[in-house]
């Protein structure tokens, strides 16, 4: 029996399946490759396709016997969905369903999936539980929240198990250095850093000084990859055990500006960086912290990365042993 691991040769999908690996279990990744890299996952079975191929898909899970899903393929940026929201609602939501439609074709019933912070919009109160409004104010954050209400209709009706896991900002990469985050074109913070550290790039812009924060800039909760790999592992572990559903909250509880997050990297660097200050971006909310009691509480999941430092130094590692992502460096 397997554990099909969507979005595989991506950055996090790439992280997940090492830890299963490591743990024994038997993975197959499923990745098109248009943003991840098969280098990420060349210590599992690759195939490489799209969840949209339903054939291809259902193959998959007849000839490696899938037993769950870790559902990470997607489309990710915030600024993009608001642009182009047919890309987000195909990617996201109607690859999702074709996705389960194919599961419960093969009695395949649990699956964890990739939500996140983004369906709870501007937050009323901080730090957010997962009882907290969802009111997305982006395209992105949407998709996820209806991908979440589709779940919970496969679980009424057919009996579905899932466990849905609400990210804040994942960064770092294995302490290894031998995978990390290579995406393109890039916009996660800290890369983007690393990047214009190692003279890839002019400057790094600031996107927002005006928000109602102590510095001026938006405020994140920041969860290393590992870490919220683990608690992908300890979800499945509560599902083979116990069953049922759940929907959890999951970030190291420490919220980080974007300034603080500039002083880290220089302090972890011992370099300076090239900032340019720039308007807020759209669908973007000044305060996202979790609080991940309700994780930790009930599946016994604590952060082993935690300190931005940390979180810094791992990432710095990747990046700096590989300058140009999967191209360069080895892998």
């Amino acid at each position: 029996m397997s554990v099909l691991v969507t979005g595989g040769a991506g950055y996090i999908g790439s992280h997940m399946v090492r830890l299963l690996r490591e743990a024994g279990e038997s993975v197959v990744a499923l990745d098109n490759l248009s943003t991840g890299h098969a280098e990420a996952a060349s210590n599992a079975e690759l195939v490489r396709g799209d969840l949209r191929d339903t054939e291809l898909l259902s193959d998959t899970m007849g000839r490696h016997a899938v037993e769950e899903v870790i559902h990470f393929a997607g489309s990710i940026i915030v600024p993009e969905s608001m642009k182009d929201p047919e890309k987000y609602y195909a990617n996201n939501v109607m690859a999702t369903f074709d996705l389960l439609c194919v599961m419960r074709r093969h009695g395949v019933g649990r699956i964890v999936f990739s939500s996140s912070a983004a369906v709870y919009g501007e937050p009323q109160q901080v730090p957010l539980s997962e009882e907290a409004r969802a009111e997305p104010l982006s395209v992105y954050g949407r998709t996820k929240l209806i991908v979440e209400g589709v779940l919970a209709d496969y679980a009424m009706a057919y009996g579905l198990h899932y466990t849905a896991l609400r990210y804040f900002n994942v960064a770092g990469a294995h302490p290894d250095g031998t995978i990390g985050e290579d995406h393109d074109p890039e916009t996660h913070i800290i890369p983007l850093i690393m990047k214009t550290l190692l003279g890839q790039r002019e400057q790094f812009t600031l996107f927002g000084t005006d928000y109602p924060t102590e510095d001026g800039t938006c405020i994140r909760d920041y969860i290393h990859v590992v870490d919220l790999c683990r608690a992908h592992l300890l979800a499945l572990q509560r599902m083979r055990e116990q069953g049922g559903s759940r929907t959890y909250n999951l970030g190291n509880g420490s919220g980080f500006s974007n300034r603080q997050i500039i002083d880290a990297v220089e302090r972890v660097t011992g370099k300076k960086l090239a900032v340019r200050e720039g308007p807020r971006r759209p669908g973007d909310p000044a305060v996202l912290v979790a609080s991940s009691e309700k994780i930790i509480r009930e599946l016994g999941w604590k952060p082993e990365h935690a300190s931005l430092e940390d979180i810094v130094a791992t990432a710095w590692k990747w990046h700096s042993a590989h300058p140009h992502g999967y191209a360069t460096g080895g892998a």
